[in-house]
């Protein structure tokens, strides 16, 4: 596809996810994000989402400045700034899409919210104590720092707190404002950029002001119930399609491959990430088991002077640990000689003490 058509369809697709973020109290960043995946490298993603986020904020201070809640702007700002500053770094040597599908289970967490009664809802609104919004503060910063996102993670806390609609979206903007400058000078910093993040993120910047200035005359035609549920059905449905986009990239970048096949009396999964695996076996006698391959030099010392005898006797063996519910852990050498097969299990607690 043509670079200029991408932007073109990036800039409607924008209009329409911060419209929805308006109404929702927010999750423009996270509807965007399985697009800018698709568009990106994961590492450039969060840059162009924030130039997208930025002007997004500063848009919102400017037309619903004299709804800001102050108090809680004074307690998350100051929090959340060293966070990002934490979470911007930690981006080059951890996987952000380890925590986009951490995030993606938070979102959908909040599904029971979806049916709770007027009574229910307001009965548990009201302010927290300071200390809560300085742990929310720095929290939104690290997650934000990482994946370039936090508007629909944290808007269960808005919502909570007893803001009216227009004072959730005016405060949330205030307290990622600052948060987006900053991640913007290390993103670039670190080279976390490119021209076609760059060319992303300025389209994502003209949808989200288009939007901001038109959603001032949708959000009072919404009821403040009707709001709340809207904030927390796009929190669940933005999570099952973070969770599917993220999931998808997980599996072909670490090539994760799950396979099931049926042994005596029960079944037996493996699962292969990177360069490892776990299988998972179940029979009617002996129940769950896990085991993990292990190579010789992963064994404790006892187990090392048994495989050192055992491979004199046999052309190859193959070693797992073995975790059972309730049952101390074991070793097995499954030994071969002439191609006939040879287990032997041996309980790590019962084998250490005969050593000793």
């Amino acid at each position: 596809m043509l670079l200029g058509l991408k932007i073109v369809l990036l800039f409607f697709a924008t209009v329409i996810a911060f419209w929805l973020s308006a109404i929702s109290g927010g999750g423009a960043s996270l509807i965007l994000i399985p697009i800018l995946n698709w568009l990106l490298p994961v590492t450039h993603v969060p840059f162009a989402l924030t130039i997208g986020t930025f002007s997004s904020s500063a848009s919102r201070v400017v037309i619903f400045r004299k709804h800001v809640n102050w108090k809680i702007f004074s307690w998350f700002v100051p929090f959340s700034i060293p966070a990002v500053l934490l979470g911007a770094w930690l981006i080059k040597y951890i996987n952000p899409l380890y925590l986009q599908i951490v995030v993606s289970l938070f979102l959908i967490s909040n599904l029971p919210e979806l049916f709770r009664s007027r009574k229910q809802t307001t009965s548990e609104e009201k302010p927290y104590p300071k200390f809560i919004l300085s742990i929310v503060g720095f929290i939104a910063g690290f997650v934000s720092g990482i994946t370039g996102a936090i508007g629909l993670l944290f808007n269960r806390f808005y919502l909570r707190y007893g803001l009216s609609k227009e004072q959730i979206v005016a405060t949330r903007a205030a307290n990622e404002i600052f948060l987006h400058g900053i991640k913007l000078v290390i993103y670039i910093a670190l080279g976390l950029s490119s021209t076609n993040a760059l060319l992303f993120g300025l389209a994502i910047a003209i949808g989200s002001i288009i939007s901001s200035v038109s959603v001032k005359h949708i959000l009072p035609l919404i009821s403040e119930l009707l709001f709340r549920k809207i904030g927390y059905g796009a929190m669940v449905i933005s999570g099952f399609i973070l969770m599917g986009e993220t999931g998808q990239k997980i599996i072909k970048q670490d090539s994760v491959v799950l396979s099931t096949h049926l042994i005596n009396q029960g079944a037996e999964t493996t699962v292969n990430w990177r360069n490892s695996n776990l299988v998972l076996e179940f029979n009617f006698d002996d129940g769950l088991e896990i085991e993990r391959p292990l190579l010789p030099d992963d064994l404790p010392t006892e187990f090392k002077i048994k495989y050192s005898e055992l491979i004199k006797e046999f052309d190859h063996i193959m070693i797992e640990k073995v975790f059972r519910f309730r049952e101390p852990e074991a070793i097995e050498f499954y030994c071969y000689k002439n191609g006939k097969l040879t287990k032997l299990e041996f309980a790590i607690h019962e084998f250490e003490d005969n050593a000793r």
